[in-house]
């Protein structure tokens, strides 16, 4: 999927953002009738930064927790742990919410599930606000402000730490991790392939979407980061390296994360996949689980939230300012008109952000959270990378985009790029989209626990829909506006050659019609011009019939 979707995709966005200098609205001047495209994106990136700040809230909690001598999910003497709380080795593999709900929980089950989130019973029971949830949320969208305050300039600066740190930690981790006890079994059964696993469509389905989380294509970002590059700029090199250089990276913190899982089977005697959780349970359950029976486990804990921290930044400030962005480029005149209008609008749209992800802070948060990044974070980029894909390379043309390519990098793209833009990635992008879709079921929690209702999924499908329906809702506006309409009320109404066919049966207003017409043909200013619509006509020698012709 890197090879087919992700790193074609990676190369591509770059150039059509680098060669415009445009944000992912502006930039639809290449065609205009495809600006939905655009509004698709920037809604993407509105939907992820949302609920991507509540897990910048979720961490930022545990990592305020950790500050104390033991931490506070170690021990079953809280006031937020049921009768019948069991340590890590008491717990087995029960780790689900059927396990929380009747009381019989670990105790980082309980931490998160009863002190943290204060867990309600499902979505439709949401509650009050959990205000120290609420302050870890503004606390995060003011450090995206402070960041973002100067635009590009500062976010700059600021990713040259975001983006090493969390390599220095992982280093760290992954060394002290792999000296635990039964690190081995972790490390051997996440690096031990299982080539079965290939036969089944939906491991491709979510290794895609995957690729299009993981490198930020078709929501809009890359565009908005790639409109600030010079014009010479060497995409290529890029699209090779950054790609690369991720997925290696993801490889590279499995390590640190399943030789813990290794060390926790092994305490408490079950096999490795009872123990693995997909998700936030495995930043704020397992993790923290494994950490408390490590020495100087507050140390480990603060270095792991503190570099979560640092990674969950790094990906929130690009998303949101990429919305920042296209705003701007779409009316520079009302936002680049004076120095401060950019920074009030940072500001105004985080302080409208903060207020409508609260009810993601509430006791039912939780899961509007998880529905929001089940649903608005993968499939949505499928749609917008397809019908990207088409209107630069089908409709504007792959000729003209090679030449434009060419023009910056002095040469054109290697074959194997317009072979996927034009065919391969668009082709595997519908055939996941309709697996998917056959394929999809009830959106569940906690290992199948807890099954959202149906309106709650109608519900996640509306963020689809919200994303998606900009696409042709923006074709058909431009198309009305640019004459559509008119054309549309013309190919509608009746031609003059409407009604009887024998002249002596135009009686009523199709005789006035008629004489109006010759009338128009006799005073007309140009004797020479005749505009003759299939009626009969009287005073004119050598009579042509042609309909809606000048001659």
């Amino acid at each position: 999927m890197l090879a087919f979707c992700g790193l074609p995709l990676f190369f591509f966005e770059l150039n059509f953002g680098q060669f415009a200098s445009l944000g992912p609205l502006a930039i639809w001047t290449v065609s205009p009738i495809f600006k939905g495209i655009g509004i698709g994106m920037v809604a993407v990136s509105a939907f992820v930064g949302l609920y991507y700040n509540i897990l910048v809230a979720y961490i930022l909690y545990f990592f305020f927790a950790s500050m104390s001598p033991e931490l506070p999910w170690k021990e079953c003497t809280n006031h937020w742990n049921t009768e019948n709380c069991i340590t890590l080795t008491q717990m087995g593999n029960k780790t689900w919410l059927s396990d929380y709900l009747n009381g019989h929980c670990s105790i980082a089950i309980s931490f998160r599930s009863r002190e943290v989130l204060q867990l309600s019973s499902g979505i439709d029971e949401l509650g009050p606000i959990v205000w120290q949830l609420a302050l870890c949320l503004l606390i995060a969208w003011v450090t995206v402000f402070l960041v973002l305050l100067k635009g590009i300039a500062s976010l700059g600066k600021v990713v040259y730490f975001t983006s090493t740190f969390p390599y220095v930690m992982m280093t760290i981790l992954v060394i002290n991790n792999c000296l635990l006890d039964g690190a081995t079994d972790g490390l051997v059964y996440y690096l031990k392939p299982d080539f079965n696993k290939l036969t089944n469509a939906e491991v491709w389905s979510d290794a895609a979407v995957q690729i299009f989380y993981s490198l930020s294509t078709c929501s809009g970002g890359l565009i908005a980061m790639a409109s600030y590059n010079k014009f010479n700029h060497n995409t290529l090199r890029d699209s090779l390296m950054v790609p690369i250089i991720n997925c290696l990276t993801s490889v590279y913190a499995g390590l640190a994360i399943f030789a813990v899982l290794g060390y926790m089977a092994k305490q408490k005697g079950v096999p490795i996949e009872d123990v693995a959780e997909s998700g936030p349970g495995l930043v704020f359950v397992v993790y923290p689980e494994g950490l408390t029976n490590m020495p100087v486990s507050t140390l480990w804990a603060l270095l792991f939230f503190f570099m979560m921290l640092v990674l969950g930044f790094s990906s929130e400030f690009s998303i949101v300012e990429c919305i920042f962005t296209a705003i701007m480029d779409e009316f520079p005149h009302v936002f680049r008109s004076s120095p401060i209008r950019p920074i009030m609008l940072r500001f105004c749209g985080c302080i409208f952000f903060f207020i409508i992800s609260l009810p993601m802070v509430t006791q039912g948060g939780f899961y509007l959270f998880s529905l929001c990044d089940s649903y608005a974070g993968g499939f949505p980029r499928l749609f917008t990378g397809i019908f990207e894909l088409v209107a630069v390379c089908w409709v504007y043309g792959i000729t003209r985009f090679s030449e434009d390519v060419a023009l910056m990098i002095g040469h054109r793209p290697h074959w194997y790029f317009k072979l996927c833009w034009c065919i391969l990635t668009p082709g595997i992008v519908v055939g996941i989209v309709a697996f998917k879709a056959v394929a999809h079921e009830s959106f569940s929690l906690f290992n199948g626990s807890y099954v959202f209702p149906d309106w709650a999924n109608l519900m996640g499908w509306g963020m689809v829909f919200a994303v998606v329906i900009w696409i042709p809702v923006w074709a058909i506006i431009h198309w009305c506006r640019h004459g559509g309409a008119e054309a549309m009320k013309k190919s509608a109404a009746p031609l003059s050659t409407w009604g009887p066919a024998m002249s002596a049966n135009k009686t009523g207003h199709y005789a006035k019609a008629a004489e109006m017409d010759i009338a128009s043909i006799e005073q007309s200013e140009f004797p020479d011009t005749i505009i003759l619509n299939g009626i009969e006509n009287k005073g004119f020698e050598n009579t042509v019939y042609i309909e809606n012709i000048k001659l």
